[in-house]
């Protein structure tokens, strides 16, 4: 079992807290390059919520 299986693991159920965590960790980085580096974190942000559950921009609202 990797290690992204087990962060999925233990995110389930927790999509919202993931997601907001994620953008807290990109606002942090952006406020600490003083948005040099805005293109690439927004990017890394989207790929997380894709891979960890996060809803990302093009990713669609989870079925209930």
């Amino acid at each position: 079992m990797s290690v992204l299986d087990k962060l999925k693991g233990m995110l389930k159920g927790h999509e919202d807290q993931t997601s907001r965590g994620i953008d807290k960790a990109g606002d942090m980085v952006d406020e600490r390059t003083q948005g040099k580096h805005a293109k690439h974190v927004d990017t890394a942000q989207e790929k997380l919520k894709e891979q960890l559950g996060g809803q990302g921009q093009d990713a669609p609202p989870p079925q209930q």
